[in-house]
Formats: C-alpha cells, structure tokens, sequence
C-alpha cells in the first residue's frame, strides 16, 4: 500500500513543475522584447537554470509539433499534460482509498 504523503509529494512536485514553466514563458517574452536582457548574470544564471529544467521534456513536443511560424505551443501542450498527471494522481489515490 502506497503511504498517501507520496501522491502529496507528487502533486507537489508537479505544482513546482508548472510554476517553472511558466516562468520560462515569462523571461523567453521579456528577454524577446528586450526587457531583461541576457548580458545581466542572474538573469542568465536563471534562464539557464529554468531552460535545463524545461527543455528535456519541451524539446520532443517541439520536434513533433509541425512549424507555426515562430509560435510555440510545446509549453501549453506540456502544462495540459501536467493538469492530466495531476487528475491521473488525485484519481489513483481515491482508488487506492488512501
């Protein structure tokens, strides 16, 4: 029997997850804008440390996405994933009765 802190961590790690994709989001808007710029080394230091996060799971949904023309829907395919493992998770654990 799965302890039910372990379905928490989940839902929790995937709440994290979201958090960072969207930040991601955010800096690739204000870095394409030239609101923040890259030159500035904690702006770096965070765009790396969020692309490493994300790009392992972005970077197969892009390559199977046909080209829109510069918009990339791989981050909105992915968060829509995310909600699904989610409902998957809290869905196991009512049926495993935890």
């Amino acid at each position: 029997m799965i302890p039910m802190p372990v379905f928490e961590i989940i839902d929790m790690i995937l709440d994290l997850y979201i958090f960072v994709i969207i930040a991601m989001v955010i800096m690739s808007w204000l870095i394409g804008f030239n609101v923040i710029n890259r030159h500035n080394q904690i702006v770096d230091m965070i765009w790396r440390t969020v692309m490493a996060l994300t790009e392992p799971l972005l970077g197969p949904i892009r390559r199977a996405l046909p080209n829109m023309g510069g918009l990339d829907l791989s981050p909105l395919i992915l968060l829509f994933s995310i909600y699904f493992l989610q409902m998957m998770n809290r869905w196991l654990q009512v049926r495993i009765g935890v």
